[in-house]
């Protein structure tokens, strides 16, 4: 026979899960400092740069 389980804690489980990634995420997003954030940014722009400078014409 099949274990019988509460649903209501399986949701608040599946709720804490995705919340706690949805944290995780905005940690990394949000947590760094203002001039980190700005050198990520500024070398992700620089590779998308390097990448279309890269492409063959269509």
């Amino acid at each position: 026979m099949a274990e019988i389980v509460n649903l209501r804690r399986v949701k608040k489980a599946l709720r804490r899960e995705a919340e706690a990634e949805q944290a995780a995420a905005n940690r990394v997003r949000f947590g760094a400092p203002k001039p980190v954030r700005a050198a990520a940014e500024a070398e992700r722009k620089a590779l998308a740069r390097a990448v279309d400078q890269a492409k063959l014409s269509d």
